[in-house]
Order: C-alpha cells, then structure tokens, then sequence
C-alpha cells in the first residue's frame, strides 16, 4: 500500500515537472532576437550597437559565453523576430547573414546601460515602412527575387521628419568626420547640412539629392562607427596625472609615468603615441614647459607656435613626424598632451585631434615630481625619457660686429635648411669662401652683441701664449671655454701662408672659434684640421691668420675692428671676453 502511494506520488511530481518545462521551453521558444553582429572587443561592439541604435529600435548589447560581444534586437516572438529580420535585410539596415537566436549564449547586458532585456517579455517590432518593391518588367525573363527600391526624396524626407535630435546630429557628426560638413552640430538641416549630404552623397556615387534615404543614413553612420572603431576612440580617466581624455586606443596603450609626462606608446605598429602633461606650477612653469619642449626630438621646428598668458600650442612636422602639444594653466595646474603620429596618419590624426582637444578634463591632483617608474631610461639627452633635438652639425663661431655678424667655419652650413646661433637665433648664409674653410653668417633679427672681435695689428709672436675660445664637446657645455696653448709657427706645415699652428689640444666643434692673444686681440679663426686629411698629433691645431680674415671681411662689406694693444689680461678677464664673443653655431634639417 506504502509502495503504491509513493509511485502515485512520483507519478504526480514528474507529470508537474513535465508540465513546467513545457512551459518553460515554449515560454523560451517563444523569446528570441535577432542576432546582427559579434565582436571579440567591448570598445568596438560599444561604436557599432551606438550606430544601430540611431537607426533600429529594441538594439542590445550582450556579453557571450565565449567572451565576444553581440548585438541583437530584441526580445521579440518567433512570428515578429522572421518579420523583423525580413524587413531589416530588405532595407539594408543589417547585414545579410543576420539571424535568429533564442538566447541562451547571452549572458550580461552592457547595451543600453544599466538594461536588462534577458528576461524581459517579447516587443512590437517598429521598424521604416517597407517601399514598394521593384519587379523585372520582362514577363519572359527568369524569376528572380524582389528587389527592395531606394525611397524616393519625397519618401526620404518624409523618414528623415522621424528622426529625433540626436539622431540629426549623429549624420551632422558623421558628415564633419569625413570631411563634408564644418558649421555647428545643432542638429538642424540647413544649407550646409544639404550640400553636405549633397557632396557626401557625390563622393559614394550616389545621385546628389542632398536628402539622405534611410539606406544612406546607415551606410553614413556604419562608416563612421567603422571609423571610431578602427581607432578606439574612448574616455580614459588617469588618476594620477588627474586628467580625462578622449584617446585613440585601439592605436595607443600606457606605458610609464615619467614626471611631468605620462606616456601612452603606440601599439599595433600605430606609429602614434600620446603625452599626457601634468605638473603643478603656475605662468612662469608653463612658460619654462613651452621652451623645454621645443628642444625636444618629438617637435619637429616647423611648425606654428603660440604662446599666450595662460596656454600655449606648439605642432611640428618634418618629412617623418608630426606633433601637436596642447598645455594649459588652471587652479595651480599646467596640464594637457601631445599628440604624435607620422605622416601616413595625417587625415586620421586630424580627425583625433578634435575629439581629444574638446574631452580634455581637469581632474583633482597632479603629478609628483618624484613621478618615475623604476628602470626608466636616463641619459644627458633625455629629458623625462624624451630625446633632445640634436643638430646635425656644430661648430664654434665669433661675433665680428656690433650688429651680431658671426664668422664661423665652412663646415657648418653644409646642407642646411637651418642655421641657428646659440641654439635660438635664426641667421642666414652671407658669404661663403670654401678654399679658405669661412663663413660669414647674418642674423635674421639684429643682436647686440656684449662683446665681438678686435683683430690684431700684427702677428703674434712665436712660442708666446694664446687660447681659443669653443665649444668643445659638440655644445654641450652651456657657455665657451678656453683651451690654453702656445703659437707654434706663423705658417702651416708646408709653409702655407694663410694659416697658422698651433700647439693646443682642440676638439672638432672648437673649430670656427676665435684665437686669442694674451690681451684679447683675434690672432685667428680656429680650424679642424690642416686640410690635408692628414692624421696628426693631438696637440698639433691649425688656425686662419688675422690678416687673412681682414681680407674677407672687407670682401663681405663688413669693417673688422683692430685691437688697440695693451696689457696683458689675466685668464679670468680673457675667460669672460672669450665666453661673450663666442656663440655656437649650429645646422639644422
């Protein structure tokens, strides 16, 4: 008896759990969505279900089982998710292989934010009225498929009066990404929004209506959602430097922190890397960033500079790279970023821009001085990990007028686009004599000069004392200093009588540099060698007469300055007259 009323019981529980999942199943069956895209990356499948969404109803975003991220419409009865998906391909609002999904691989909902449709109760699908098809006009011709028809602009204008504001500005947005559009986004369709669309429409071979169809729309917006994607464009809140931006991360990737940078490296052989400046300061420390950053290797010197009280941009390009520096002052903090790419990214980087300088946000907190990562790069052409710009070419050269007229050696201006004195005065090639190893350079702004040259009467005596006033070690040492020495001979080794030699240890980039005597008169103009070629002894120097000098000056139109005589001058006072009359001189590609 026991027995049979336990089996009754069974009986009776497995034909409710029968019953529940039948319903269950049928309740399941009956719940599915329309399945349009899976993307391995949130960033992306964020941009595209954005797109849609401008366009479609009912779009969600869901995480998968596998860890891709898929966009369905949804949820909707089995009867309505065919109709659906019909009428969507028919208009080219989704791809072709779209299809039907129950579900059960999605997981968590990250589309709309904060949503969650996976156990929500199926909807009305509201999608553009389908137009009326086009059918082949020769009876006899084979049977094939309907074609859906393009709306007519009356048809298109009539959607386009649906479209609420933000989806207006979202084509406004598309079209000034690509070019076509420049005014405002306000989301009113004026002229300029019309030849927009006119020219966009041109441009992808279409008729130029200057009204976009609902086909045209989602092909604007999926090309611009494929644009975004394609660079990864996303919000990046850095704590630490307190900054928020807008970066490019599907090209970039965070690398260090070294005061006052935080450095986003290229990654994916982008070729782009983005600075964040963060620094605590006021007008004098932007102002110090402002020149500081022009010695570097990331900014190239063409480009606009532009120095204000409380901001300064500074770009730079050359035939290999391109910068863009953006600093701002605000509350105590100087803060902003340096975009850098090459030139093969010039119309992607020009779209970045924009979007990076409208995003950039103040946040609370800056960078620590003591702000390095451990095994951070360090050497004295560094500056927090960055190269300094270094010339091609330096050389040492003297002041021989009261208007900053520089004589320097031939060397030098090579090939230049460039030539700059003390590594900020601009100045252009005046005279040149080759067979002598000279130039005569002219600053294009006039300079005042504390000191410049006064030549010597007469030559000097043999063995007596002398000292050449460079720059040793390619500049750099901030100041000229001396190198002390004797006059070895009034003539050069094989009795030219246009040189001189001397018995002094130089360095190549001394060359152009003034020779002195013990009283501060110019006896000569240092050179890097005999101009033989010859190897020769360390202590073995070569140096252009002062009289050989004169004669060129005079060629150039410039008077040379003769020395008074007098007594000598201890090295002190020779040190300071050499050091005010020497520049470095520099060229520059």
């Amino acid at each position: 008896m026991k027995r049979g009323f336990a089996q009754l019981c069974l009986a009776i529980g497995i034909g409710f759990l029968a019953a529940a999942f039948s319903a269950n199943g049928a309740q399941a069956q009956d719940r599915v969505w329309v399945q349009i895209e899976a993307h391995p990356d949130l960033a992306t499948a964020e941009s595209r279900v954005r797109a849609y969404s401008r366009l479609i109803d009912n779009v969600n975003g869901y995480r998968l089982a596998s860890g891709w991220y898929a966009l369905a419409l949804g949820p909707f009865t089995r009867a309505t998710a065919d109709q659906q998906l019909s009428n969507l391909r028919a208009q080219g609002l989704i791809p072709r292989d779209s299809y039907i999904e129950l579900g059960t691989i999605y997981r968590q909902q990250f589309w709309p934010v904060g949503a969650n449709t996976l156990t929500a109760e199926p909807v009305a699908p509201v999608t553009p009225a389908p137009a009326e098809p086009v059918i082949a006009a020769d009876p006899a011709a084979p049977a094939t498929p309907l074609i859906q028809a393009e709306e007519t602009a009356a048809e298109a204008r009539q959607s386009e009066r649906a479209l609420d504001r933000p989806a207006r500005e979202a084509l406004q947005i598309a079209l000034q990404w690509f070019g076509f559009y420049r005014a405002g986004i306000d989301g009113a369709f004026g002229p300029g929004t019309r030849r927009a669309m006119s020219d966009w429409q041109a441009a992808e071979g279409l008729e130029p209506t200057g009204i976009l169809t609902t086909r045209q729309r989602a092909q604007l917006l999926d090309a611009y959602a494929g644009e975004l994607a394609a660079l990864g464009m996303e919000p990046v809140r850095d704590t630490r430097a307190g900054i928020e931006i807008n970066l490019p991360m599907a090209m970039v990737g965070f690398d260090r922190y070294e005061y006052p940078f935080a450095h986003y490296n290229s990654v994916n052989g982008s070729g782009v890397q983005v600075l964040l400046i963060s620094q605590r300061g006021d007008r004098a420390t932007l102002h110090g960033l402002y020149e500081i950053m022009q010695t570097l290797e990331i900014v190239p010197l063409d480009g606009e500079r532009t120095r204000g009280n409380d901001s300064f941009l500074l770009t730079g390009q050359s035939a290999s790279l391109r910068s863009h520096t953006v600093a701002r002052l605000q509350d105590g903090q100087v803060k902003g970023f340096t975009l850098i790419w090459p030139p093969e990214r010039d119309e992607q980087m020009a779209r970045v821009l924009p979007m990076m300088e409208q995003s950039l946000t103040f946040l609370d907190g800056a960078l620590d001085p003591g702000a390095t990562d451990p095994g951070s790069e360090q050497g004295i052409d560094l500056i927090a990990g960055l190269e300094v710009r270094r010339p091609d070419i330096s050389r040492s050269g003297f002041y021989v007028d009261a208007q900053g007229t520089v004589l320097t050696t031939s060397e030098v201006v090579g090939q230049c686009t460039r030539l700059l004195i003390d590594d900020v005065y601009e100045a252009e090639l005046a005279y040149r004599n080759d067979d002598l190893g000279l130039a005569i350079l002219s600053p294009q702004s006039r300079l005042a000069p504390i000191s410049y040259a006064a030549f010597a009467a007469a030559p000097a005596r043999l063995r007596s004392d002398i000292a050449v006033a460079g720059f040793p070690f390619d500049g750099a040492l901030s100041t000229a200093s001396l190198t002390f020495g004797t006059l070895a001979d009034l003539t050069g080794l094989n009795g030219e009588q246009t040189i001189q030699r001397l018995d002094i240890a130089a360095q190549d980039s001394e060359a152009g540099g003034p020779v002195l005597d013990s009283t501060g008169a110019v006896l000569g103009m240092m050179l890097s060698g005999d101009g033989t070629g010859r190897a020769l002894p360390d202590d073995v120097s070569f140096a252009l007469r002062a009289d050989q000098l004169n004669i060129v000056l005079a060629e150039a139109g410039i008077t040379p300055a003769i020395a008074p005589g007098g007594q000598a001058l201890g090295r002190e006072a020779l040190a300071r007259l050499g050091a005010n009359m020497t520049v470095l001189v520099s060229c520059w590609n």
